[in-house]
């Protein structure tokens, strides 16, 4: 029987009178590699730093890898590879020393899988965080997220800046660790990617959550969130 990673239960976060999400269930079990799909400002990063407990949530329980994200906090981010949507790092730091700081505040040496990670995504360690480009310091937060080898990957639109290669480059390593008994949950409005290397999925609208039976969804009913946003907005 496969185990529940993620469970998350009526979850409402508000945030007075701008949108956050209200009464989301969602479920991903192991070695899933789960979409989360939507239009930005959907909810989709709201419900994720809920998750991780950076975010006090109104109503609602969340559970991490059997443990409870209010009170089990410090615990899950042991156990978890994050990565934001933003990749902020100090501009005068060596990539090197930035993703050996993420390793010494775990307080291990990954540095053979970080290496690893850093030739497969073509990854130059040398160069100060003020040289790279926005692809390029999704690089680096990559590798700080992956180096070691968590039980859960956590991933807020990761692709953006990446170059097809590299993209390909990043959904392989993926698919290796959940092939080692990790598992994935990727927050994305791309549906290219929720279509090729997604098992199950979810859609976020306006703040709500709908699970989707497949993650192949058709492009006329994804733009139509899109559309429906725009007119709202």
């Amino acid at each position: 029987m496969s185990k529940k990673v993620i469970e998350i239960n009526n979850l409402t976060k508000s945030y007075g009178k701008s949108r956050g999400v209200i009464d989301v269930s969602l479920s991903v079990e192991e070695g899933d590699i789960f979409g989360f799909i939507g239009p930005n400002g959907a909810g989709k990063s709201t419900t994720i730093r809920s998750m991780l407990g950076f975010l006090k949530f109104q109503s609602g329980s969340i559970n991490i890898l059997g443990m409870d994200s209010v009170r089990d906090h410090e615990k899950i981010l042991r156990e978890v590879g994050y990565m934001p949507s933003e990749a902020w790092f100090y501009d005068s730091m060596r990539v090197s020393d930035v993703i050996k700081y993420a390793a010494d505040v775990r307080g291990g040496d990954y540095s053979e899988e970080a290496e690893k990670i850093c030739e497969r995504l073509k990854l130059d360690t040398t160069k100060r965080i003020k040289q790279l480009s926005l692809g390029n310091r999704k690089k680096v937060s990559i590798t700080c997220a992956m180096q070691h080898k968590p039980k859960l990957f956590v991933f807020d639109e990761p692709t953006s800046g990446l170059d097809p290669l590299i993209q390909k480059h990043f959904f392989s390593l993926i698919n290796e660790y959940v092939d080692k008994g990790a598992t994935c949950l990727l927050s994305t409005h791309v549906l290219s990617e929720v279509d090729k290397y997604c098992r199950h999925a979810a859609i976020m609208r306006e703040g709500r959550l709908t699970m989707l039976e497949s993650p192949h969804i058709d492009d006329e009913t994804f733009l139509s969130f899109y559309e429906d946003e725009e007119e709202e907005s």
